[in-house]
């Protein structure tokens, strides 16, 4: 049974859980991990219920690979893990883009590095989401600070990877994935779904021959198309090919499908900033208490407005570029050392002032320690 339109009380976890059975996910492997095996724990109680299969693997390796063939195979499929399983999934998720699978990986980030504090709210993955594989690759990664977020970026994770043919990493954290919210879901009448593109003919078909929005047709296992995939350089017809030039077209075309359509990927949400020229940026469960500081540093008549990162990959330059010319200070609040801040810099070259503020001891920003950094640089 699907569920129907209404308003609900759901965690994170169970937010993602029932957004992914709306997308259409349709088979869920994982291994239970803190904080997201309330995640697995609901697909596994949901899936059989509209026709899906949940399977509880020996480890996150098996885990990826399992929704990477199950991909093929027609279904939209997802995992879901955090900081130790993540970093077990890496060589996968360069599998997945190198053969442009589409899947969607929730990764509910927790303190670390190594095990950390499994219990704890940590933001330390961002880097690891881009970079984890080897080699030049693009993905997208949703960053949601609300349980309404987590609802609404599952469904558009889907359906930026089933569009683009690529892995999406969905960056919540552990605060967000046990926090409790009402949750609006729309009816099937509003909810836009998007599904894979399939090839017209299969007669002289090449598998990996792109239309001009550079992404492939996905052909089915099963239904009569011929092809062959592989993580080796291939050529249009999915064979090995160990040829520079194919090397350099392949390469080129699956970066660039990705940043060739950075303005229909980028999402991010803004507070107060049409006359702000200092600037907190924040992501995930640290938006929360920089509206609050916002606030109370507009009552201290400080001029701050707060930019949310929806979308931290690909990371928006253009925007930071234009936005740049009028701010005279970014503050980056973090749960990590500095990762974002790192694409900020970059990003704005040295057009304004851009500072740091981390958290590492596996708690929030206070909206106070916000207030702070924002009277210190306003003076």
């Amino acid at each position: 049974m699907s569920l129907e339109p209404g308003t609900y009380f759901f965690s994170g976890n169970e937010a993602v859980a029932e957004a992914a059975l709306l997308a259409g996910c349709r088979f869920f492997a994982g291994y239970p991990i803190t904080p997201t095996s309330e995640l697995a724990e609901r697909m596994a109680r949901r899936l059989p219920q509209v026709g899906g299969v949940f399977i509880q693997m020996e480890d996150e390796i098996g885990s990826i690979m399992a929704i990477i063939g199950a991909s093929w195979g027609g279904l939209k499929a997802m995992t879901a893990t955090s900081g130790p399983g993540f970093s077990l999934m890496q060589e996968s998720i360069g599998f997945a883009a190198m053969t442009e699978t589409p899947i969607v990986v929730c990764n509910v980030q927790r303190a670390g590095p190594s095990t950390g504090m499994p219990t704890y709210v940590g933001q330390g993955d961002v880097m690891q989401a881009k970079w984890g594989s080897h080699g030049p690759y693009e993905i997208i990664a949703l960053s949601p600070s609300s349980v309404q977020e987590c609802f609404d970026m599952t469904i558009r994770a889907f359906n930026l990877s089933e569009k683009y043919r690529v892995p999406v990493i969905l960056l919540m954290d552990e605060r967000l994935s046990h926090l409790y919210e009402k949750v609006r879901v729309p009816s099937k009448n509003e909810l836009i779904i998007i599904n894979r593109k399939k090839p017209r003919e299969k007669k002289g078909f090449l598998p990996y021959k792109a239309d001009d929005d550079l992404v492939p047709p996905m052909p089915p296992v099963g239904e009569g198309y011929h092809f062959h995939v592989t993580g080796l350089t291939h050529d249009e017809r999915g064979y090995p090919h160990m040829d520079p030039e194919v090397q350099e077209s392949l390469i080129r075309r699956l970066n660039d499908k990705i940043r060739k359509h950075v303005d229909d990927i980028v999402e991010i949400d803004t507070f107060m900033m049409d006359d702000a020229d200092i600037a907190i940026v924040a992501f995930g469960s640290v938006v929360r208490p920089s509206i609050r500081a916002i606030k109370l540093s507009r009552e201290r008549n400080i001029r701050a407005g707060l930019i949310a990162l929806k979308t931290i990959w690909p990371f928006p330059d253009k925007f930071f570029e234009d936005i740049s010319s009028r701010i005279n200070t970014f503050i980056v609040a973090e749960i990590n050392y500095g990762q974002v801040v790192r694409e900020v810099k970059r990003a704005i070259g040295d057009k304004a002032k851009v500072l740091l503020l981390p958290k590492m001891g596996g708690a929030l920003h206070t909206p106070e320690e916000l207030l702070d950094i924002l009277m210190r640089e306003a003076k």
